[in-house]
């Protein structure tokens, strides 16, 4: 339980880092090699207003779902894994639940829209990944009800397969958030730059708040949250008292015992 521990506080945002810097430099690849051909709007496809506001509405959908509501579940989770119990543990518990649920629905929603109003040739890597994550993420759900009870031997297997799944499921469902802004921006040409830097911006605080709500506890007891650590309180006048009578018996001395016993043989 530790080694998950120590792989959950730094894993996630680790490769939440890794991706971001990952994407940008794909993105940057892929704009520079463009500016080398024609324009893209010379190579854009004629689309009705209509199916430009599908394409927005099944973005948004995502990410909310992936982007945001999936993250945001997770954090929940690890808060309640740090409470010993009681209330709050299950106000955190039954969030994450409602959360990926939520999330489950609206991507569904998503695949729906994508599978009744979009060409769907599996040519590219969005839609590639967006049918992975349709069966990924409702193998997560499925797992997360029946989850065994504690003190079962099937529990740790089953931890570490919810575990992985859903962190490969957030994480996959961050890169096709940018594929799609990708995708949307060749099929539009639309500019995307201000939906992936508010984007980015999410992303990180979700991965410094992770962080940050991990060590909340280890800064707490370093002393950098003030007023959390008991003063200590003067002894009383009646603790001195006493605590002067328990020296003055310790001090004093004790009769001899060879003086003792040689004085029993002379009486």
């Amino acid at each position: 339980m530790q080694v998950s521990h120590f792989l959950g506080s730094f894993t996630i945002p680790a490769l939440y880092v890794f991706l971001l810097a990952l994407v940008s430099c794909s993105s940057h690849g892929e704009d520079t090699a463009s500016s080398n051909h024609k324009s893209i709007k010379e190579n854009v496809h004629k689309l009705s207003p209509q199916m430009t506001s599908y394409i927005a509405i099944h973005g948004l959908l995502l990410w909310v779902s992936m982007g945001f509501l999936m993250p945001a579940g997770i954090l929940f989770i690890r808060m309640a894994n740090k409470e010993e119990g009681g209330r709050r543990v299950k106000v955190l518990f039954y969030l994450h639940a409602m959360l990926q649920i939520l999330a489950v629905l609206l991507a569904t929603i998503g695949a729906i829209m994508s599978i009744k109003n979009f060409e769907n040739s599996f040519n590219n890597s969005h839609q590639r990944l967006g049918l992975a994550l349709y069966g990924a993420i409702w193998m997560q759900a499925l797992i997360g009800f029946f989850r065994p009870p504690r003190g079962n031997k099937r529990r740790s297997t089953w931890y570490l397969t919810h575990w992985i799944l859903g962190t490969a499921v957030s994480l996959v469902g961050i890169i096709n958030i940018y594929t799609g802004l990708n995708a949307y921006h060749k099929k539009t040409s639309r500019s995307t730059g201000i939906w992936t830097i508010l984007f980015t911006a999410e992303v990180s605080f979700v991965a410094f708040f992770y962080l940050f709500q991990d060590k909340w506890e280890y800064i707490q007891k370093q002393g950098l949250i003030l007023g959390n650590a008991p003063q200590p309180t003067p002894p009383s006048d009646q603790e001195n008292a006493t605590e002067q009578r328990d020296n003055q018996k310790v001090m004093l001395p004790e009769p001899c015992g060879k003086r003792n016993a040689l004085r029993n043989l002379f009486d």
